[in-house]
């Protein structure tokens, strides 16, 4: 669906970001380089917050000027980076006001990447405004959030990307070709392992940083629902689930090592009419590594490392073959949905199945602390580890299996609920 152009102008497209510290910082960095090709140009910053010259410098480049809101009309259009890496003209104007910010822009884009309970009042400010929309991952902390999200921006006619940059890889459609054609013989199901590690003050970086309620509104920050997330929406992507409708019954179980709210080790288990998913991750990895997903099929598998767009395909009668593929970026393939009519790559009904999951974890039974025996400490690293988690996290992507189904000894079937 094109979104309806509300307000006018031609390329460069003005952009507003919410929330520009944190993972914000990634958005600057992209802004900049597409507005070197002079598809976007960054017209706001909204932050409750305005950054310091020296802050925008660092991710973005350095202004003549500088300037907070206040400022009446847009910001005025950007040239080419000069010698000194300075940006023509004048600085974004900055407001923790989302709205008037968007109004005194004029905003076409409004990328947002703020804390995952105001993803959807925020998208929804936008849409009123016939601005479209690239929203960060999760979409919304619960299913109900996200519908209220999804159809007012569908009611809007505005086109709003939700941030899998994942699913924006060249590798997707290739292997579902190659499972389409038979390459792996019959599918047999999809797992997925991520193996990662985050230190104490990755819990400490904001209020709702592994929480899953703050203030009594939802937030769901686990491993599945948000540093992995692109995990269970990639299975799930391959496994051709990807609609509310495609999903069956889901299994979770969640734990955590952490003095924290929500699960940082966890697995869920998809069923659907096709088949299982089955993913399995961890924030407390002894030697942390590139996530993947695992195609299993009758003659063969494909592993594909979604963060580094590389594919493997291991198949009967044929020697293994790697490939790498390039990545299409979720803020230009939007721009070029907006002056092209371009389909968008992650519209919100392609995200629905995730967000069954995330409505799967967010009712399910707060996660289980692991008993004392169960973790270490890394003090160099100020983390917490769970001795034996690499192995397990991937033998579930390798069977499809549960923890509790591969004898964790902290883990047990009755830490399995299904949503």
């Amino acid at each position: 669906m094109s979104g309806k152009t509300t307000r006018g102008g031609g390329l460069p497209l003005p952009v507003v970001l919410a929330g520009a510290r944190g993972h914000g910082r990634w958005h600057l960095r992209n802004i900049r380089r597409l507005q070197d090709e002079g598809l976007v140009r960054l017209a706001g910053i909204c932050e409750p917050d305005p950054l310091t010259p020296a802050e925008l410098a660092e991710d973005f480049g350095s202004f003549g000027t500088f300037e907070e809101s206040g400022e009446s009309g847009e910001s005025g259009e950007s040239g080419e980076p000069g010698a000194s890496g300075d940006v023509a003209g004048r600085a974004p104007e900055q407001s923790a006001d989302f709205g008037a910010l968007l109004d005194s822009t004029g905003a076409r884009i409004a990328v947002i990447c703020t804390p995952i309970p105001t993803h959807t009042d925020l998208a929804l400010v936008a849409a009123d405004r016939g601005v479209h929309l690239l929203l960060e991952k999760p979409p919304a902390p619960s299913y109900d959030e996200f519908r209220r999200m999804a159809d007012g921006v569908a009611a809007a006619g505005v086109a709003c990307q939700i941030g899998f940059q994942s699913l924006g890889s060249h590798a997707l459609p290739a292997i579902r070709e190659m499972i389409a054609s038979g390459v792996l013989g019959t599918v047999t199901g999809i797992g997925a392992a991520g193996a990662w590690a985050r230190d104490e003050a990755y819990y400490r970086r904001a209020p709702w940083a592994g929480k899953r309620r703050l203030n009594g509104a939802d937030v769901i920050d686990g491993a599945l629902t948000n540093p992995l997330a692109h995990a269970v929406v990639t299975a799930l992507a391959l496994h051709g689930a990807t609609r509310a409708e495609d999903v069956g019954t889901i299994e979770t179980e969640l734990l955590r090592a952490n003095d924290i709210e929500s699960d940082d080790t966890s697995c869920v288990r998809v069923t659907t009419p096709r088949g299982r998913v089955t993913v399995a991750v961890t924030l407390c990895a002894e030697r942390p590594g590139e996530p993947y997903v695992l195609v299993h099929g009758s003659g063969g598998r494909i592993t594909f490392w979604y963060k580094l767009d590389r594919v493997l395909v291991q198949r009967s009668g044929h020697g293994p073959e790697e490939i790498r593929f390039d990545r299409t970026d979720l803020l230009e393939n939007l721009v070029a949905h907006l002056t092209d009519g371009v389909e968008l790559l992650v519209a919100p009904e392609s995200t629905g199945a995730f967000m069954r999951v995330v409505e799967a974890v967010r009712q399910a039974p707060d996660p289980v602390a692991l008993p004392a025996d169960a973790w270490a400490t890394v003090p160099a690293e100020n983390r917490r580890t769970v001795p034996g988690i690499d192995g397990l996290v991937a033998a579930a992507a390798e069977t499809l299996a549960l923890y509790s189904e591969l004898g964790a000894s902290w883990a047990s079937p009755n830490e399995v609920s299904t949503g």
